[in-house]
């Protein structure tokens, strides 16, 4: 098995992984996961990861809002294929932080999309950009890669 796509999506490069099963529901009239899936999919895998490393999503006073979004498509899924869901973070800023997630074909190393969330740290009340807290901070330097 390869450890590349031809995009240069390679497995080793992500440093958090999640599972993620298709649903009968993601399918579209054309018989593959919709593009807009792959997105709730980013969401899920890097809020299950916040969530995980302690960021308090109901009642903390820091929250991360996303700012941009982007996936590049490069082979279809469709139900019931699971995908693997490789977590890592391309920048880290001081209250900014861009989450890449490469989705694989369960166990494989065929990439099938790609994309990136950013998220901006803001106070939960005032909406006002602060820093990544320093917990968090600290569990995300270890996704981090050059």
């Amino acid at each position: 098995m390869s450890d590349q796509h031809e995009g240069g999506c390679v497995r080793e490069q992500y440093r958090h992984w999640q599972r993620i099963p298709t649903r009968w529901a993601d399918n579209d009239v054309y018989g593959h996961v919709n593009n807009v899936v792959h997105y709730a999919f980013m969401d899920t895998v890097i809020n299950t990861w916040l969530i995980a490393s302690g960021l308090d999503i109901h009642e903390g006073g820091e929250i991360g809002l996303c700012v941009e979004s982007h996936c590049n498509y490069r082979a279809p899924v469709s139900f019931p294929d699971a995908l693997d869901a490789g977590l890592r973070i391309g920048h880290l800023g001081r209250s900014s932080v861009r989450y890449e997630v490469g989705f694989f074909l369960a166990d494989s190393a065929d990439v099938v999309a790609e994309g990136h969330f950013v998220h901006v740290f803001v106070d939960r009340a005032t909406r006002k950009p602060v820093e990544v807290p320093a917990g968090l901070r600290a569990r995300m330097e270890g996704l981090v890669v050059a």
